[in-house]
């Protein structure tokens, strides 16, 4: 398999690749308009599968294709984990838009997911009103 940094798809990155990452991919609308986010998991456990899964609807319902994902194998690239500080898997790494944020789990609960990594989804209520100050 090539390597394999997708931008707006959450795709399993290539196991033995290390992580890569092309200047064109955050040209779009600049690189603090989207998410740079790195998946940790310890091989193809039904826990990794999980978190895979639960990140893949979390970044098709909330991140709208403004994502660049790595899914990262840490027995294949033990370096990448411990450039990163990984101390338990599954790990989601969010570098950007700073601040550096991580959770540890499984993923499943998208509210804490959204609000450990600071991704502020847009409004879905229309009728939101500001009051002037």
């Amino acid at each position: 398999m090539a390597p394999n940094s997708q931008t707006g798809d959450c795709r399993r990155a290539a196991r033995s690749c290390p992580t890569q990452r092309g200047n064109d991919e955050l040209k779009r609308e600049g690189p603090l308009s989207q998410y740079i986010l790195k998946l940790y998991v310890t091989g193809k456990t039904s826990k990794a599968e999980v978190a895979i899964a639960n990140l893949q609807r979390i970044c098709n319902e909330d991140l709208r294709g403004e994502y660049e994902l790595q899914i990262i194998d840490v027995l294949e690239q033990p370096q990448a984990a411990e450039d990163d500080k990984i101390l338990a898997t599954p790990t989601l790494l969010k570098q950007l838009p700073p601040p550096l944020r991580r959770v540890i789990g499984d993923l499943s609960d998208k509210q804490k997911v959204l609000l450990g990594l600071e991704v502020r989804p847009e409004a879905t209520t229309p009728n939101t009103e500001r009051r002037p100050r």
